[in-house]
């Protein structure tokens, strides 16, 4: 008998309240570990080595949705014998955005077997009619991966959805279903079943508290493409994000908009985040393509000790740190301030070229001037109060013109005396400057 994790897969020989590995608190979970049978025979066949220069290769066609965010997210499609893992908070439209897919490949003639573990068939049918979708594809309700698995040969489906990992078993395993070895071999049988049938197998898989996907980390690792679906409830939109992907760049975004007919890709995805609002304007980079967001600031007069510095969207940290360098360097005076600070939309950030557009939307609001309107603010601050120069500046400014902005706060840089950019560009090298040019 061993005591697994079912936060991080992490094994103990007893109980233990905590794990020392992720500090989840109450999760572990007796399970029998599986018994090695005795080797009688060991004439074993040698592994065949193969030189490389001797292979021949065909690059095999990406498979495409239909789902234009959802390709671009994949690197341009669905690659043949892919093993792909989705997950995200409940309710978020998983079992949505599968429906579509399946949907959507079964109007092309593709197979496809769709496993619900968690649904009825009644269930599915009326998404399906809601969604006002194909539904020429096969479905199962089971829970037994070996019966399951067995089904399949009779249809020799292109594609192959279990929603979720979590719920289905194998029968000569001992523990339950969503337990640490459940999840471990039955995604170790979907994987063989991918690469040696050539079918595309797509996974769901539940979160935990701290927003990572149950089970253990080797589930993860198993699996070729990673994706998390996000996005909160009370707004219309949803956020798919690779954190992984063996066949394209990774920290790609598709956007959504959830709708009665289900989730529909976000063509026009650069207005989305822009609310028209007072809030400072700046262009991050997602992947492989420009998104102009708007940071909005509050900043009112605090009655307690400690006052606030609440981030939503941005890190906490980060916005610390750069109100202490407004302090420091440029004298305002934020101690006795609540900060409040707001990524429009509700994307989440980690591009420091934000840095400058959260310093000017603090000090509009500390001084109650406002921010010229149509104008970008571009750029990482450092410690001294220095702008830093941000990756593919010229790229963020294209995307600024499309969009009519006449004006923008860039740091220092060299390269932009040649091209062809018909913004009014100010380059800076402090924040002061650009504090002096607009307040």
């Amino acid at each position: 008998m061993s005591y697994y994790c079912q936060e991080c897969g992490y094994k103990s020989l007893k109980w233990m309240g905590r794990c020392p590995e992720c500090g989840a608190w109450n999760s572990f979970i007796e399970e029998r570990d599986k018994k090695d049978k005795k080797i009688k025979d060991l004439n074993y066949e040698k592994a065949k080595i193969i030189k490389l220069s001797e292979i021949s290769f065909e690059s095999k066609k990406r498979l495409k949705t239909g789902l234009n965010e959802f390709d671009l997210v994949l690197g341009g499609g669905i690659v043949p014998s892919s093993l792909i893992l989705i997950g995200g908070d409940p309710g978020i439209g998983k079992s949505t955005l599968l429906t579509q897919i399946a949907g959507l490949f079964s109007e092309r003639g593709i197979k496809v077997v769709y496993v619900s573990a968690e649904e009825s068939i009644e269930q599915i049918k009326l998404r399906i009619e809601r969604l006002k979708i194909s539904s020429n594809f096969y479905f199962i309700s089971d829970t037994n991966l070996r019966k399951i698995l067995e089904s399949i040969e009779d249809v020799e489906p292109d594609i192959l959805i279990i929603d979720s990992i979590q719920t289905v078993y194998l029968p000569e395993l001992e523990s339950s279903p969503g337990g640490v070895s459940q999840v471990r071999e039955c995604a170790n049988a979907l994987m063989r079943v991918a690469k040696e049938k050539n079918i595309i197998v797509i996974l769901v898989g539940h979160i935990t508290k701290s927003g990572l996907i149950a089970g253990p980390k080797i589930l993860e690792h198993l699996v070729d493409v990673v994706l998390y679906l996000e996005g909160e409830r009370e707004t219309g939109f949803r956020i798919l994000r690779a954190v992984k992907n063996r066949f394209g760049p990774i920290n790609e975004i598709g956007v959504f908009l959830m709708s009665e007919r289900g989730l529909i890709p976000h063509s026009e995805y650069e207005d989305f985040f822009l609310t028209g609002g007072e809030g400072a304007i700046s262009c991050i980079i997602e992947g492989t393509r420009p998104l102009l967001i708007e940071i909005q600031s509050l900043v009112s007069k605090s009655y307690v000790v400690y006052p606030r510095r609440t981030a939503v969207g941005f890190d906490p940290i980060r916005l610390s740190l750069l109100v202490a360098i407004l302090e420091k360097k440029l004298g305002f005076n934020f101690r006795d301030q609540d900060i409040y600070v707001k990524i429009a939309g509700g994307l989440r950030i980690k591009d420091p070229s934000a840095d400058l557009a959260v310093a000017v939307s603090l000090i509009s609001n500390l001084l109650e001037k406002k921010i010229p309107s149509k104008t970008l603010f571009i750029g990482e601050i450092g410690l001294s109060g220095e702008l830093r120069p941000v990756r593919d500046i010229t790229l963020r400014l294209k995307e600024a013109e499309k969009k009519n902005f006449q004006k923008a706060f860039i740091p220092w840089v060299e390269e932009l005396k040649n091209k062809e950019i018909r913004l009014e560009i100010i380059p800076c090298k402090k924040l002061s400057e650009v504090c002096r040019n607009i307040f």
